[in-house]
C-alpha cells in the first residue's frame, strides 16, 4: 500500500505532459508485478471473504490517516515495559494477518478492475505515441521560427523599434533641457530684479509657471511650481519696494516698468492704493526724519531717545536757531513728494490719451477695452480723490510743525521768512488741488497775530523813544527819493517783475505765469534759502550833505513841492531860470519875484522833508505790508496796527508843535472839526494819559491800557522859544512836512491796501483816509499859527495905534508910524524866513502858510486897533484907510499871496463908520465874524455923529442878541 501512493505521488510531480504519460506507463507496470507478487502469496492464504474483512475492520485507524508516520516507530512504542517472546510472536502473527489481508483486498480489486486497467493502458500507449509526434512538430517549427527571427524580424522591426525609442529620447531630452531651464530661471530672474526691468521678470515668471504646468508629471516639477509661486511674489514685493520709491524722486523710466509689471500681474487698481498709501507714509516718514535730525543735530549727542517721541512731541524740541532751516528743509521734502504725486498725475493721463488712441483704432477686444477703460476710471478717481487727501497730511504735518515752537521772539526778518516760506506752501496746494488751505492758514494766522501784537507794541514803544529824541534835523535824502528805493518795499517791484520768484507775486500775477509745477518740474525747488539782497545790496538814497549834482542843483530852480492844497494854476506859476522861457500862462513880473522868495533856498534840492523817525515809520509800514502781503487773512490787523502808528506820529507832531489852547480860543477855525475828531478819537483809542503805576482798574482797563502808548514829549534839545530861530520854524516845518509827506505814502500805498483788505473791513480803510491821513496838511495852520502870532509884535503895534489921534479935521496925505513899524516887522520876518530857509527847505505851501497867519494876524491887529479909537471923525476914517492902503502897497512888495488875506475884514470895518442907523444894523446882524467889543466900539464911536442915542440902544441890543448865543 505505502508503495503504491509513493509511486502515485511520483506521479504527480512530473511536469510535462508526455513525461506524464512514460512515467503512466511505467507505474503500471510496476503496480502489475506487485499484485502479481502479491496474488501468489495471497493464494496461500485461506480465503474467507467476511474474516478478511474483519482482519481489515481490526486495523487501526491510524493507518487509514493521510497524514506519513513512522510505523515502526509507532509500533515500537507500543511495547510494554516487559517484553514477552510470546506476546510478541503473537503480536507479529497479527499484524502480519492484517497485511495479508489489506493485500488480499487490494488484489482484489485490482483483478476487479483489469479490463479497464487494460483499456486504459492502451490509451496511454496511443497518446505517448501522438505526444511524441506533437513534439517532433514542435522541434521544427521552433526550428523555423528561429530562421524567420534571423533573417527578418530581428533586423526590419529591430529598426523601428530603436527609431521609436529615439523618438521617445528625444522629447524625453527636450523636456530635460526644458526642466534645466526651469531650474535655472532663478539666476536670471535674479539679474533681471537687479536690472529694475519688472515687467520682463514678471513675463519670464509668468511663462515658467506655464511651462512647469505641462510638466507637472514629473516630481521635480512640483518643487519648482512652488518655487516659483515664491519668487512671484518676491517680485510682488519688490515691486512695493519700487512703487514707494516714486513717492520721493519719480522717474519715468521707473514708474513705466512698475505700471507694467503691475498690469501683467492683472493688479492695476491694488497698485493705486498701495501707491497712496506709500505717499502717506513718505509724508510721515519725510516730516519726521527731516525734524529728527535737526533735533539730534541740535542736541549734540547720539541719545536715541528722539526716535522714539511721537512727531507732535519731536516738533517741541527744534530750537529757535534751527527753526528756519529746519522748516526750509521740511518744505523742500514735502514739495518733492508732492511733485511726484503731480508727476504721477501727469504721467497717467499721458498714458491714458495714447492708450485712448490705440484702442480707437483697434475695436477688436471689446470685453479687454472694457476693463482697460474700468480700471483707467479707477485710477484717475483715486487719483483725483488723492490730491486733497495729501494735500491735507501736509498741512496737518506743517502746522503741527508751526504750533509747535512759539515765535513771539523771533526776529521780523525770520518772521518774514517763515510767512514767506508757508505763502509759497499755501500756493503750491492751491495748484496742487485748488484748496485754500485752511489749515494752514487758521493756524499761521494764531502766531502771526500774535507776534505782530507783541511785535506792533514794542515798535510803538520804539516810534515814542524815537519821538522823543528826535531833535527834528532834517534827513538828507534824494530828490529822486521814493520809498519803493527801500529794502522793505522791494516785495511791489518785485509783484510787478515778470522774472520774480511765483511766490513773490501777488495772486492777480500769478494767473499769467506759469505754476510752481511747471516751473520747478525738472530741477529747482520753491523753497530753496536764498541769500537775501539786503546783504549784497545798498540803500541808495541819502543826498551827500543834502545836496546832489550840480545838474540837478540847476534843474532843482524848476521843481516846486506839490501839494493838495495849492492850486493848480499856483504850480505852474514860474519862470524857468535854465531857459529864460515864461511859462504858458501869462504872469505878471511881481509875481515872478515875489514867487521867488516864496519858495526859500531854491538852490537846495527839492528833496523831500522827512527825519529820521519818518524813515523809520515808513520801514516799519514796509515790513508790516510785507507780513500782510504774505498773509492776507491777517490784513485787516496789519492794516489797523498800521493807522496806529500814523495817529501816534500825528499826535506827537500835533502835541509838539500844534497845541496852544491861547490861539485855538480865537475862534479862527485853524483847526477844523474833521482834524479835532481824529485827535479827539486818537488821544482816547491810542494814548495813554492815567499814571502808569495806578493798579485800581479793572483786568479790562489794564487789558485796554495794555493796547495804548504814553503820551510823547517833546525833547529838551528842540527850542521853539528862541525869536532868532523864528520859534524853532525849522523844526516845525521839518516835523509838519515830514507828517505831510508820509501821508503822501499812505495815499500812494492806498490801492495797495484796498486790494488786500477783506470786502466786510474796507468801510474802516476808507475812513482812515477819509478822516486821518487827509488831515496831516490841515496840521500847518495850527503849527504855523503860533509861529505867525509870535513872530510879530502885534501888541507893540496896538500900543503905536492908541497913540494916534484920530479926531482929526482935515485929511491926512501921510500915514502913520505904526504902518512902518508893522511893515519893518514883516521885513524883519522874511529875514528870518530866508536865515531859515539856509537850514531847511522851506515849501512855497509853508511860506504861503505864513504869511498868510501874519497878514491875517496884522490885519485882525489894525481892526482891533481901530476897535480901541475912542473918538473918531470922518477924516479919521480917510485916515485909517489911507494907513491901510500904505500897508497893502508895502507889503504886496513883500509877498506873492493874492488876494491879501482878511483884506475885506479891514476894508469892511473901516467903511461901516459911514452907515446909516437901519444900514448898520442889518450890516452888524451880517457880520457875525467881529467881536462884540469891535461892534460895540464901532457904534459908541458913530454916536453924536450920525446916530442918536436912541438908535445907539437898539444897535446895542441887536449886538446883545448876536453875542447872546455864543455865551
Amino acid at each position: 500500500k505505502k508503495q503504491i501512493k509513493v509511486l502515485c505521488t511520483e506521479w504527480a510531480g512530473t511536469s510535462s505532459p508526455p513525461m506524464q504519460c512514460s512515467f503512466y506507463v511505467v507505474t503500471f507496470t510496476k503496480i502489475n508485478i506487485f499484485v502479481k507478487e502479491e496474488l501468489r502469496e495471497l493464494r496461500e492464504q485461506p480465503t474467507d471473504p467476511q474474516a478478511q474483512q474483519e482482519i481489515i475492520n481490526s486495523i487501526e485507524e491510524v493507518y487509514f490517516s493521510n497524514d506519513s508516520f513512522d510505523i515502526v516507530k509507532y509500533e515500537l512504542e507500543k511495547l510494554p515495559p516487559v517484553l514477552s517472546l510470546q506476546v510478541m510472536e503473537e503480536y507479529r502473527d497479527k499484524l502480519k494477518q492484517q497485511q495479508a489481508a489489506v493485500s488480499k483486498k487490494v488484489a482484489d480489486l485490482i483483478l476487479e478492475k483489469q479490463p479497464a486497467y487494460v483499456k486504459e493502458l492502451e490509451r496511454v500507449t496511443s497518446l505517448q505515441t501522438g505526444l511524441q509526434l506533437a513534439a517532433v512538430i514542435c522541434t521544427n517549427g521552433r526550428r523555423h521560427l528561429n530562421i524567420a527571427k534571423e533573417g527578418f524580424t530581428q533586423a526590419s522591426l529591430g529598426l523601428l523599434a530603436n527609431q521609436r525609442k529615439r523618438q521617445l529620447l528625444i522629447g524625453l531630452l527636450k523636456s530635460l533641457r526644458t526642466i534645466k531651464t526651469l531650474q535655472r530661471t532663478d539666476v536670471r530672474l535674479s539679474e533681471m530684479l537687479e536690472e529694475e526691468d519688472y515687467p520682463g521678470a514678471i513675463q519670464l515668471c509668468l511663462e515658467c509657471q506655464k511651462a512647469a504646468s505641462t510638466f507637472k508629471h514629473y516630481s521635480c516639477i512640483s518643487e519648482l511650481n512652488s518655487k516659483l509661486q515664491d519668487t512671484l511674489e518676491q517680485i510682488e514685493e519688490l515691486l512695493d519696494v519700487a512703487l514707494s520709491k516714486i513717492c520721493k524722486n519719480f522717474d519715468i523710466n521707473h514708474y513705466t516698468k512698475v505700471q507694467q509689471a503691475y498690469r501683467l500681474l492683472g493688479k492695476t487698481q491694488t497698485a493705486m492704493d498701495q501707491l497712496h498709501m506709500h505717499f502717506t507714509q513718505a509724508i510721515h516718514n519725510t516730516v519726521f526724519q527731516v525734524v529728527l535730525g535737526y533735533v539730534e543735530l541740535c542736541a549734540g549727542n547720539s541719545d536715541t531717545k528722539f526716535q522714539k517721541l511721537q512727531y507732535k512731541d519731536l516738533c517741541t524740541h527744534i530750537t529757535s536757531d534751527s527753526y528756519i532751516p529746519c522748516l526750509a528743509d521740511l518744505c523742500k521734502a514735502l514739495w518733492e513728494v508732492m511733485l511726484s504725486y503731480y508727476r504721477t498725475m501727469e504721467w497717467h493721463e499721458k498714458h491714458d490719451r495714447d492708450e485712448g488712441t490705440v484702442s480707437s483704432s483697434d475695436g477688436n477686444n471689446v470685453i479687454g477695452a472694457e476693463e482697460t477703460n474700468f480700471d483707467r476710471s479707477y485710477v484717475q478717481k483715486k487719483l483725483e480723490h488723492g490730491l486733497s487727501r495729501i494735500w491735507q497730511d501736509v498741512q496737518l504735518k506743517v502746522k503741527t510743525y508751526l504750533l509747535g515752537t512759539d515765535m513771539s521772539n523771533f526776529k521780523y526778518d525770520d518772521f518774514i521768512f517763515v510767512l514767506d516760506i508757508i505763502s509759497r506752501l499755501m500756493q503750491v496746494g492751491e495748484e496742487f488741488c485748488g484748496s485754500k488751505s485752511e489749515v494752514l492758514q487758521e493756524s499761521i494766522r494764531k502766531q502771526s497775530v500774535n507776534y505782530f501784537k507783541n511785535y506792533h507794541r514794542t515798535r510803538l514803544e520804539e516810534l515814542r523813544m524815537f519821538l522823543e529824541n528826535e531833535t527834528w534835523e532834517l534827513c538828507p535824502v534824494k530828490s529822486s527819493f521814493s520809498i519803493l528805493q527801500l529794502h522793505e518795499f522791494k516785495f511791489m517791484e518785485q509783484s510787478r517783475s515778470p522774472s520774480v520768484s511765483p511766490s513773490k507775486q501777488p495772486a492777480s500775477a500769478i494767473s499769467t505765469t506759469i505754476t510752481l509745477f511747471e516751473q520747478y518740474c525738472t530741477e529747482g525747488n520753491p523753497f530753496e534759502i536764498q541769500v537775501n539782497s539786503k546783504d549784497d545790496e545798498t540803500e541808495d538814497v541819502l543826498a551827500s550833505n543834502g545836496y546832489e549834482s550840480d545838474e540837478q542843483e540847476k534843474s532843482a530852480y524848476q521843481e516846486y513841492d506839490s501839494d493838495s492844497d495849492v492850486p493848480e494854476e499856483l504850480k505852474r506859476d514860474y519862470v524857468d531860470e535854465q531857459t529864460g522861457d515864461a511859462p504858458v500862462k501869462s504872469v505878471s513880473r511881481e509875481t515872478l519875484r515875489s514867487r521867488k522868495r516864496s519858495d526859500y533856498n531854491l538852490n537846495k534840492v527839492n528833496a523831500p522833508i522827512l527825519t529820521n523817525t519818518t524813515l523809520n515809520v515808513i520801514r516799519l509800514v514796509g515790513k508790516y505790508m510785507q507780513m500782510m502781503n504774505i498773509l492776507k487773512p491777517i490784513a485787516f490787523d496789519v492794516i489797523h496796527f498800521m493807522s496806529q502808528l500814523f495817529d501816534y506820529y500825528l499826535y506827537a507832531v500835533y502835541t509838539f508843535f500844534g497845541r496852544n489852547d491861547t490861539f485855538e480860543s480865537t475862534g479862527l477855525g485853524l483847526s477844523s472839526s474833521r482834524l479835532r475828531t481824529t485827535l479827539n478819537r486818537i488821544q482816547e483809542s491810542l494814548i495813554d494819559l492815567e499814571v502808569s503805576n495806578d493798579t485800581t482798574g479793572t483786568l479790562t482797563a489794564a487789558e485796554e491800557r495794555k493796547e495804548k502808548v504814553p503820551s510823547p514829549h517833546l525833547s529838551h534839545l528842540v527850542v521853539l522859544t528862541s525869536g532868532n530861530t523864528l520859534y524853532g520854524l525849522a523844526e516845525r516845518v521839518v516835523a509838519t512836512e515830514s507828517l505831510v509827506f508820509l501821508a503822501e505814502q499812505f495815499e500812494f500805498l492806498q490801492s495797495h491796501l484796498d486790494a488786500v483788505m477783506p470786502a466786510a473791513k474796507k468801510p474802516f480803510l476808507q475812513q482812515f483816509y477819509s478822516q486821518t491821513v487827509s488831515t496831516a496838511s490841515e496840521l500847518r495852520k495850527p503849527i504855523y499859527w503860533i509861529v505867525a502870532a509870535k513872530a510879530i509884535d502885534y501888541e507893540q503895534m496896538l500900543l503905536l495905534m492908541a497913540n494916534v489921534k484920530w479926531d482929526v479935521k482935515e485929511i491926512m496925505s501921510q500915514h502913520n508910524i505904526y504902518v512902518d513899524a508893522l511893515l519893518k516887522e514883516f521885513e524883519q520876518f522874511n529875514r528870518r524866513l530866508n536865515e531859515v530857509s539856509k537850514r531847511v527847505r522851506i515849501p512855497l505851501p509853508v511860506s504861503n502858510i505864513l504869511w498868510e497867519h501874519c497878514i491875517r494876524l496884522a490885519n485882525r491887529t489894525i481892526v482891533e486897533g481901530y476897535a480901541n479909537v475912542k473918538k473918531c471923525s470922518n477924516e479919521g476914517r480917510a485916515l485909517m484907510q489911507l494907513d491901510f492902503q500904505q500897508f497893502l502897497m508895502k507889503l504886496e512888495k513883500l509877498t506873492d499871496i493874492r488876494p491879501i488875506p482878511d483884506k475885506e475884514f479891514v476894508e469892511t470895518y473901516i467903511k461901516a463908520y459911514y452907515l446909516t442907523e437901519n444900514d448898520m444894523e442889518r450890516w452888524i446882524k451880517e457880520h457875525r465874524e467881529y467881536s462884540t467889543k469891535q461892534l460895540t466900539n464901532l457904534v459908541n464911536v458913530c454916536l453924536g455923529s450920525h446916530i442918536n442915542k436912541k438908535a445907539r440902544q437898539k444897535l446895542l441890543a441887536a449886538i446883545d442878541d448876536i453875542d447872546r448865543p455864543k455865551r
